[in-house]
């Protein structure tokens, strides 16, 4: 159950994330966890004592990947680390792996993560670890306080679980109903992050504008209070949230993008489908009218959002004439970027017992069309930002000498050569050059962080 290593040595660790930037944070949160209990992180899974495989569940292939991973962990003379199965798939398919995976010696689910170094010592002592219960309290009072790591930016959880229910998804099933976690504890995580080098925060939720709770005076508030508060905060310098769901957009939270100017002018509101049937068969709660309604007032507070957005193309029963309606969507909108996917069927929801599934080949095709227009329209944007002056926070070394990568306002990637300045500097530069993907720059000036 456990490797080689020189018993004298301390324990190493990987933990390897899938999906989403929730499942990204509940990675770095185990791996402070773990690292509290003295183990050492490792490069990679080949060598390390154990190997946390923290899973995504929206789609097929991501699920099946873990099996791949799982089997590629036992070593050529026989021994491998203690595995241990995270996240969503853990959730959903427990009992699955158990069976299919008898190398799996820990298999725990979201909610219930923070009992990972117990679980680890049962599994330790032969016998296979289990937990997949959602318990009513939170997990995140039982994990350790924040480090950045000589990070620049960080994610903050502050919402989970989702009452959405649209027929496509597995969430409510593996992350649970919606809760938001207390203003007192985001603040003093948030604190935490800054206090260690973390000039940028993203908010994260399932449905992350679904937050609600009650500030330091009692008074009840939404995200856009949350994030009112949080601007306040000396040493931070930029906010941003995602995922938001267009039902909890409140006009709360669109006036916060035109008065917060720690807020950063970004936007990730998925759509899924500009079809009003398909949306309504899809149970999302919205029209396409209304969407575009969010859009228009988000632009008039501030102008020069960035927006980007989510698509399923080949939900069951899509006509032609239902995803040339999400083309149009497309086109009105205008997105800065996109994630577009092919409808993936998924055991337990609503969604694949339905008629009328679509022909692998059909969405292929329709994908192929979408994703050419979102991209036409990914480097309409990415070009007009050239000869603009703006500021760029510095996040990692790139690979040429004296490079450095940055996020700008709207989360372009941004190249610069600038061998005097360092991580989590705030730089002002000029735009020189677009890509498909990310920028080029020039130094202006920069304040040190």
């Amino acid at each position: 159950m456990s490797s080689d290593s020189n018993p004298s040595a301390a324990k190493t660790f990987h933990v390897k994330s899938f999906g989403c930037q929730m499942n990204v944070y509940d990675g770095e949160r185990m791996s402070e966890m773990l690292g509290a209990q003295g183990y050492v992180p490792a490069e990679d899974g080949v060598d390390a004592d154990l190997v946390v495989l923290n899973t995504c569940h929206i789609r097929e292939k991501a699920a099946e990947k873990v099996y791949s991973d799982i089997g590629r962990l036992r070593r050529a003379n026989g021994s491998k680390p203690v595995i241990a199965v995270a996240g969503c798939v853990a959730q959903a398919e427990g009992a699955e792996i158990a069976r299919r995976a008898p190398s799996v010696d820990v298999v725990v689910g979201p909610q219930a993560y923070h009992r990972l170094p117990e679980l680890i010592a049962q599994a330790q002592g032969g016998k296979r670890a289990i937990d997949l219960d959602m318990p009513l309290e939170s997990k995140f009072g039982a994990l350790p306080k924040r480090s950045a790591n000589q990070r620049a930016t960080a994610f903050l959880t502050v919402q989970e679980g989702c009452d959405k229910f649209c027929t496509y998804c597995v969430v409510p099933y593996t992350r649970g109903a919606e809760i938001s976690r207390p203003f007192a504890d985001l603040i003093a995580e948030a604190r935490s992050l800054i206090e260690a080098g973390v000039r940028e925060i993203t908010l994260l939720g399932q449905n992350v504008n679904a937050w609600t709770g009650e500030d330091d005076k009692g008074r009840d508030i939404g995200l856009d209070g949350l994030i009112r508060a949080l601007a306040k905060e000396d040493g931070l310098a930029r906010l941003r949230y995602m995922t938001s769901h267009p039902n909890d957009m409140t006009d709360g939270l669109i006036a916060a993008h035109g008065d917060v100017e720690k807020l950063m002018p970004f936007l990730h509101l998925p759509v899924q489908a500009g079809s009003d049937r398909i949306l309504a068969a899809m149970n999302r709660s919205h029209t396409a009218r209304s969407y575009l309604d969010i859009i228009e007032k988000m632009r008039a507070v501030r102008p020069d959002v960035a927006v980007s957005g989510d698509f399923i193309v080949g939900f069951p029963g899509e006509t032609e004439d239902d995803f040339q309606a999400t083309l149009d969507i497309v086109r009105d909108t205008n997105f800065a970027m996109a994630y577009s996917f092919k409808y993936s069927k998924r055991a337990g929801t609503p969604a694949a017992t339905m008629d009328d599934q679509i022909d692998d080949a059909v969405m292929n095709d329709r994908l192929q069309r979408l994703q050419s227009l979102l991209n036409e329209q990914q480097q309409a944007f990415n070009a007009a930002t050239v000869g603009l002056p703006t500021n760029i926070l510095l996040e990692r070394k790139g690979k040429l000498d004296g490079q450095f990568i940055g996020k700008s306002p709207w989360l372009q990637s941004v190249h610069l050569i600038a061998p005097e300045l360092s991580i989590g500097d705030m730089v002002d530069v000029d735009i020189i050059s677009a890509g498909p993907n990310s920028l080029g720059a020039t130094l202006r000036q920069y304040q040190e962080a």
